[in-house]
């Protein structure tokens, strides 16, 4: 691989070489109870053990052969010098939805005081509470300021922060930078814009398929790499079926080498945000999948000829589907929890069917699904089994926690 190309990305299962993670840090301690359903959170993960639980799913990476690399410290170097820090700054503020002018200065004012710029990426990431600022002189508030005076925000946290698979996606050599569902996860994209506009390895060198400034939305999740011709896209409670248009027409005309994207479209719930929260690849020819999408399912296959895109439903079965378009004899797919629907609902729900394959048959796992980490060990693969009961709160596994950079051709 070219320094040139310092993404390198073209399937879901070849050797895992490099990859990106964020700790969780304060952000998840600014979650509570009267708010976590707008900041799409169920539970309130308690932070210390999280931080244990991620630090050593990092170590398990490591152990791999795995380099990790950090959000955090991706976009604290992409601030590369005094006028992009203040840009950052600013742009960062004009996204974080402050009513009140006289906050947004005392909020300039705090982030500006902060020397160090990795101290500086973690504290946009984790919010300001209004208990940080000084107080605003009654007669210098303005009608927001005097109307929100109850909620404890001047900025809210981004704790979905550690999912990195979503905010941006590496396919290929190229990237996109998604536009996301809820305003809550859409400022997260902020950090891969600055990541691959300023910092010194990836800036210029890395083709963009979609940009956060399109309208309709699409997330990480719901973009697998199957084989260096062939994506799979979920259309679901976070990804539109017009975005995926979009991808696909910059994807081929970057040449970015796919020649077919199949777009899987599914039950739109929170139960099943992302098409990797029920479907994933873990070897040449076997996929986790959740039984419950599997009656509602419909697959189109989307080709790019004569300059316009070319959509057909797909009828057939979907082993024989996908075990032709990856050239393979058969594929089996797997089911989370076996047979049983009681299982299969409750190890879907803890990340059974979130996986991330380090090389084809080796693939990282929440221990806690012992049923459908029993039954992948039964069908000759090696699970590295981490500890999520933390990190499992944010209603995400060890695919959605790491995003790609590098990975070995198959």
């Amino acid at each position: 691989m070219t320094q040139s190309n310092p993404i390198h990305v073209f399937s879901e299962i070849g050797k895992l070489k490099k990859v990106m993670l964020h700790r969780p840090g304060k952000e998840i301690e600014n979650l509570m109870p009267d708010y976590l359903e707008r900041l799409l959170f169920d539970d309130i993960p308690f932070l210390e053990d999280a931080q244990k639980e991620h630090d050593a799913f990092a170590d398990a990476l490591r152990n791999e052969g795995v380099e990790v690399l950090y959000l955090e410290e991706l976009a604290a170097e992409s601030l590369t010098s005094p006028e992009i820090r203040e840009q950052f700054i600013r742009e960062y503020l004009d996204e974080a939805n402050i009513r009140g002018r006289e906050t947004k200065k005392a909020i300039y004012n705090l982030l500006d005081a902060i020397s160090d710029n990795k101290e500086l990426i973690e504290k946009t990431m984790a919010g300001v509470q209004k208990s940080e600022l000084p107080e605003i002189p009654a007669e210098a508030k303005g009608l927001t300021d005097l109307v929100e005076s109850d909620y404890p925000f001047a900025i809210d946290p981004m704790p979905n922060l550690y999912f990195t698979r979503d905010p941006f996606a590496t396919m290929g050599n190229g990237v996109s930078l998604n536009h996301m569902f809820s305003e809550t996860r859409n400022r997260e994209t902020i950090y891969g814009k600055y990541i691959f506009t300023y910092h010194p390895t990836y800036a210029g060198k890395v083709p963009m398929v979609y940009d956060r400034d399109e309208t309709t939305r699409i997330e990480g999740g719901d973009e697998l790499v199957l084989s260096k011709d062939v994506l799979a896209v979920g259309i679901s409670q976070r990804t539109d079926a017009a975005s995926i248009e979009k991808l696909l027409v910059n994807i081929f005309k970057e040449n970015l080498g796919f020649k077919k994207v199949l777009a899987f479209e599914f039950a739109n719930n929170r139960k099943f945000m992302h098409l990797d929260t029920v479907f994933t690849m873990v070897d040449y020819d076997k996929f986790t999948i959740h039984p419950e999408i599997e009656g509602d399912l419909r697959v189109y296959s989307v080709t790019y000829e004569d300059e316009a895109l070319k959509i057909v439903e797909e009828k057939g079965d979907l082993a024989e589907l996908l075990a032709e378009n990856l050239g393979v004899e058969s594929v089996e797919l797997i089911r989370c929890g076996g047979d049983n629907l009681v299982a299969a609902g409750r190890e879907q729900w803890n990340d059974g069917s979130n996986t991330l394959t380090i090389a084809p048959g080796v693939v990282v796992v929440y221990n806690r699904n012992t049923i459908t980490n029993a039954i992948l060990e039964s069908k000759g693969l090696k699970l590295i089994k981490v500890h999520g009961s933390e990190l499992v709160r944010g209603r995400g596994g060890p695919r959605c926690m790491s995003m790609p950079f590098e990975r070995e051709d198959l």
